[in-house]
């Protein structure tokens, strides 16, 4: 009787299927949401629970027509649409978010071979479609309901770096900007209960917090140094809670593409530099799309500069090479 011999190794199994992590990945999240429904209203459900309906179904219906594997119940597709109605105002249309949803899914996804195969992030891929076909309806915020007597419907607002960046005063305090009381999209602006959701994964052990720190610490570093007054001007927390660079760093930057520790932190700079270079020098006030799907497209120029150690392979010091 022939035996087949497998010879590579090593081979480690891990109790982590996909299916798994995404359940915790959507799980980790829901502080944020309980927490967009508080601040403007049970529209964020509505408009979450469609994005995720939307994208679970258009994932099912292309596999079946497809004949392929179907993979809707692994909670990928749960996990691109609440990300994706994170990044959305509450008052966007339910089509453009139905549309975003099928872009993301279907192309974004699908057409490059499903999870795992995907060249960008297929939640910020939809954001940025929306961005350029539809601005007027997605760039468009309000304010909390909290902080308005009449509703969230009543009043438009910028955002806060979109408010400095135009000149003007933030107008929210460091703790309104940490808490969630600020215009924003429904599920970027409370930077707490992202950052307790991120906690939960970090403890289950399914993300790596050394690329997401790297990502923020960067972006910040680099708003500080090249400040609006010039040198060392920037403000830091500003920068830090005045957007969305804690949603992005904590639930969109996670790239599982590199395996090593190398590759992840020089990936996260990457994005991190190009983020901070849109704040600066550009008219959008905001550059956390723009950088992490940069730095998604270049992702294997990167993995050309930096070599992974091949196990069993004795490494060379310096001199070994001359």
């Amino acid at each position: 009787m022939n035996q087949t011999k497998t010879f590579s190794g090593p081979h480690i199994r891990t109790a982590n299927t996909t299916r798994n992590i995404m359940l915790h990945v959507a799980i980790s999240l829901m502080p944020a949401l309980l927490g967009s429904i508080y601040f403007f209203g049970i529209r964020s459900l509505y408009i979450t629970g469609l994005s995720v309906t939307v994208c679970v179904l258009t994932e099912y219906i292309w596999q079946k027509l497809a004949k392929k594997p179907v993979t809707a119940g692994d909670f990928s597709a749960v996990v691109t649409g609440i990300l994706l109605a994170f990044n959305m105002p509450v008052t966007a249309p339910l089509w453009v978010i139905v549309a975003a949803d099928v872009f993301s899914i279907l192309v974004v996804k699908q057409m490059f071979g499903g999870i795992g195969c995907n060249f960008a992030n297929p939640a910020l891929m939809g954001r940025l479609l929306t961005m350029v076909v539809w601005p007027g309806t997605v760039m468009q915020y309000v304010a909390p309901r909290t902080l308005t007597a009449s509703g969230f419907d009543a009043v438009s607002s910028a955002t806060v770096l979109g408010a400095v960046k135009n000149g003007g005063e933030a107008g929210y305090s460091y703790l309104q900007m940490l808490l969630g009381e600020t215009p924003g999209a429904l599920g970027e602006t409370s930077k707490l209960l992202l950052l307790v959701g991120f906690a939960y994964m970090c403890f289950m052990g399914i993300v790596n917090a050394e690329a997401a720190l790297t990502y923020i610490g960067t972006v910040v570093l680099l708003t500080f140094v090249f400040g609006p007054s010039g040198l060392f001007t920037g403000d830091i927390l500003l920068n830090l809670f005045g957007g969305g660079l804690i949603l992005g760093a904590c639930y969109m930057l996670t790239d599982y593409a590199f395996a090593s520790r190398r590759g992840r932190l020089l990936y996260a700079v990457t994005a991190g530099v190009i983020t901070a270079a849109i704040r600066i020098f550009s008219f959008y006030p905001e550059g956390i799309c723009f950088g992490i799907l940069t730095a998604n497209c270049l992702a294997g120029a990167l993995s050309l500069l930096h070599k992974k150690h091949v196990y069993g392979v004795k490494k060379l010091k310096l001199e070994e090479y001359s």
